[in-house]
């Protein structure tokens, strides 16, 4: 496939990095559309996701540089491409940096958490589906062996050394199932929205449905790893499906969706 999109000169420019860049892009804009039908203040919304990503990313940075030192120092656009090497818990560590920017920047907007959540349901959902086509171009996130005549096969040096990509297998090609599955659930969202009845209920539906995908598809992932009886994806995908019970929970039944509205506007 197509792991490098444009070289120039000692600089790489991934083609999974620019779906994301384009995933971002397209996050940031639909979660504005939708924050409009919320009553929510757009800018706010956008600045939300932007500080959000901004924490995590410059985390995920500072981490690659750490634990790359040596590279780094060598070539400093380096930071700007991939890390040669993947570190399961940089990953991590930069999610939660990432949420606590987002936390944080709520309470100092005083934005409602639930509602600010329902605009970036769908709107993560399609993002999401950008970034795992870019995946499947550039043999990211690549699935297991497979007979299937819909297997996918990389040939690429890079994707092998960038993403530890197997290289003249029969792959399942569980990039595209995953962006398939995510379309989806932002069609049924879409259309859901209109209908919702409390705050948190659109963000409470993702949570279950996505949740429960990404449990399944870890099934098919090739660089998944176990620590016991679940991946860790697979972990995160369980916690999620029992945080939606909390947002899908109602607490007025009774209550007409433009009375909810009103109370979560700024």
């Amino acid at each position: 496939m197509y792991p490098r999109l444009f070289q120039f000169g000692r600089l790489a420019v991934p083609t999974y990095g620019v779906f994301s860049a384009i995933a971002l892009v397209a996050t940031l804009s639909l979660a504005m559309r939708v924050a409009r039908k919320l009553t929510l203040s757009p800018d706010k919304i956008w600045n939300l996701g932007l500080y959000t990503l901004l924490g995590g990313l410059i985390a995920s940075r500072l981490l690659m540089v750490v634990t790359h030192f040596a590279l780094f120092r060598y070539n400093p656009l380096w930071l700007l491409g991939l890390s040669p090497t993947y570190i399961p818990w940089i990953p991590w560590v930069s999610a939660a940096v990432a949420l606590a920017v987002a936390w944080l920047y709520l309470r100092a907007e005083q934005l409602p958490l639930r509602a600010a959540l329902d605009a970036y349901a769908p709107a993560l959902t399609a993002g999401f589906a950008i970034q795992s086509i870019g995946a499947f171009l550039a043999g990211a996130n690549y699935g297991i062996p497979t007979h299937s005549a819909l297997a996918v096969t990389y040939s690429s040096t890079y994707a092998a050394n960038w993403y530890q990509t197997p290289l003249d297998m029969h792959l399942v090609p569980v990039q595209l199932y995953h962006a398939a599955a995510c379309l989806a659930i932002l069609a049924g969202l879409l259309l859901w929205l209109p209908r919702r009845t409390q705050s948190g209920e659109l963000a409470g539906a993702w949570l279950l449905v996505y949740g429960l995908t990404v449990f399944f598809l870890e099934f098919y992932r090739g660089h998944a790893t176990t620590s016991g009886l679940f991946t860790p994806m697979q972990r995160v995908a369980i916690a999620a499906v029992l945080l939606s019970g909390v947002l899908l929970w109602k607490r007025n039944p009774s209550q007409p969706t433009t009375q909810i509205t009103t109370q979560i506007a700024p």
